[in-house]
């Protein structure tokens, strides 16, 4: 039998074992430096920023790790060296102070200390903890119905867009599968032997039972007035009528059970102090954010190029560079401009905090900072940040990547590739005689399958390729960490799959194809030479009839 995930408080736990572990040696080395900036003027100029450091850095961590004892003791150090280092018994003073640090380190470690320790975690609770999201994009639907051949074609089709579909015929199955193995939507009728609302009062049983509604979507042959009712009070959140067109209730569903956010909010967090920065990282990821450390702020900009965070968390006081100094190297690279940054300190100055701010920062939060105000204030600015890139980077239509960000996300891709010896493929996808059906059916017809195709990749494909609408009825696809061929075979059960969707323009009914053609990586080893390359392939499936998928390597083969 698994264990159970460790929870906030044992993770807060170790965190605090582990920096009570290694604040004997850290104390040390700390009085030795102290002991060493007495000797000459020279010395305790060059030691007394290393010196200020410290007991700033062991106030804070201390501070929101729940050491209010030793945070004390630090703040009082800080305070004598920075308005009174001159005075007659500093010496006496400090050495008194770190003398004390070293009992209150002992104590924490004795078994009262611990639990003490122990109890003071719990304010550190978030209340709302918040559920991760689901790095998937399949999605588990149950359909209640007791007409199969109404819903068949429904099944397919949601089939076809890589969900996995269970089928009740009757309210007490569905309702003991729910129990089971709970769906992420619900396709249900409102008639049932039972009675005329026997499914949605299923739905309503469900949910006071459960305490978490279902999303749900009433596919019905009644729409009187008492049916839409009991649809309403069984909280769905779409009710439509049969005969329905199979397109119009998949998208209902696939917008009923699309996250906000396709992946969480990502934060680099840089802090010299690893156990501040995991303390400070365990808040946010505990609020559903994915979060990456740096200790040593010359390695933040290669974080950031790997990581591609939407806020940098930042420590104020840190060696070598500061926080204020490496908020303007960012500002200075025009990519990183508008990167939303918020300065982490102990320092309660106002005057200070503001000419910290001075770089272009948004926020500046005083350790120790409530968990749910971190929480709180990383995600209003990193979420309005994702929003306004959102904006700027994805095609209105379709929601893909417009054609310049492809291309930019494609170039960093293969830089890293390059660096790392990885194979990627390229798919460039075309939909076939799409300008006879604009001129047959109309442009909502068009604006219908190229949304639809959109959606149909978006499901199918991981959530890591990059998937991109190049122009007009044009895709183009970054298969990650594949071959060719197998991103051949891949692509070509979506083509499969398409060509068998129903489009509906009035009362007439018809089907669309695509074509693709593939190229690699690092046989072409730009985008620029994998754009051509799978162009070329793309071209030869058009001229030998469409409706096909054609490999880059086939033309080489040919000549």
């Amino acid at each position: 039998m698994s264990k159970p995930a460790p929870s906030l408080h044992d993770k807060l736990n170790q965190l605090r074992e582990r920096f009570i572990e290694q604040l004997p040696s850290r104390l040390a080395q700390t009085a030795e430096l102290w002991q060493q900036s007495r000797t000459t003027s020279e010395e305790k100029a060059r030691l007394a920023p290393e010196l200020h450091r410290f007991f700033h850095s062991l106030k804070g961590t201390g501070r929101s790790l729940g050491f209010e004892r030793l945070a004390l003791l630090a703040d009082q150090a800080q305070e004598a060296l920075t308005t009174s280092p001159t005075r007659a018994d500093i010496d006496t003073f400090i050495s008194q102070l770190l003398l004390q640090l070293g009992h209150e380190q002992q104590n924490l470690r004795s078994r009262h200390g611990q639990q003490q320790a122990l109890a003071a975690v719990h304010s550190f609770e978030l209340t709302s903890p918040v559920e991760p999201l689901s790095n998937k994009r399949q999605r588990l639907i149950y359909l209640c119905d007791d007409e199969p051949e109404q819903v068949d074609q429904l099944i397919h089709h949601l089939r076809c867009f890589g969900h996995e579909v269970e089928h009740f015929i009757d309210t007490e199955t569905f309702f003991n599968a729910v129990l089971t193995r709970r769906p992420d939507a619900v396709i249900m009728d409102v008639q049932f032997p039972q009675g005329q609302t026997a499914g949605t009062e299923t739905l309503t049983s469900l949910n006071k039972l459960t305490g978490q509604p279902l999303p749900a979507i009433v596919l019905s042959a009644h729409s009187d007035f008492h049916s839409r009712l009991s649809a309403v009070r069984a909280g769905c959140g779409g009710y439509f009528t049969k005969p329905v067109k199979p397109l119009d209730l998949m998208l209902a569903v696939d917008e009923l059970t699309a996250p906000a956010t396709e992946e969480p909010l990502k934060v680099l967090v840089v802090d010299d102090e690893p156990e501040a920065a995991a303390y400070h990282a365990l808040l946010l990821e505990e609020g559903g954010m994915s979060t990456h450390q740096v200790h040593h702020p010359a390695d933040a900009l290669n974080a950031m190029e790997r990581f591609s965070p939407d806020l940098l968390l930042v420590d104020v006081y840190m060696p070598v560079c500061s926080g204020e100094e490496l908020a303007t190297i960012i500002r200075q690279q025009p990519e990183y401009l508008g990167l939303p940054i918020i300065y982490l300190s102990s320092e309660t100055d106002s005057q200070k905090q503001i000419s910290a701010m001075s770089a272009g920062v948004e926020a500046f939060l005083t350790k120790p900072v409530q968990p749910e105000e971190l929480v709180s204030a990383v995600r209003l600015r990193a979420e309005r940040l994702r929003l306004l890139r959102s904006l700027m980077t994805r095609d209105s239509m379709t929601g893909l990547y417009n054609h310049s960000t492809t291309t930019e996300l494609i170039n960093k891709t293969l830089a890293q590739a390059h660096r790392e010896d990885s194979q990627h493929a390229m798919a460039m996808i075309d939909i076939d005689h799409f300008k006879q059906v604009n001129d047959t059916h109309g442009h909502l017809a068009g604006d219908q399958v190229i949304i639809t195709l959109a959606r149909l990749l978006k499901t199918r494909l991981r959530l890591s390729d990059i998937i991109g609408r190049y122009g007009g009825e044009e895709f183009v696809v970054l298969l990650k960490g594949i071959t060719a061929e197998k991103a051949a075979a891949l692509i070509d059960s979506l083509r499969e799959d398409f060509t068998l969707v129903d489009f509906h323009a009035g009362d007439v009914r018809f089907r669309c194809t695509f074509s693709v053609g593939i190229s690699s990586f690092p046989a072409q080893p730009s985008t620029e030479s994998m754009r051509l390359s799978a162009d070329q392939a793309l071209y030869r499936a058009k001229h030998q009839g469409r409706n096909q998928v054609v490999l880059a390597t086939e033309l080489t083969d040919d000549r």
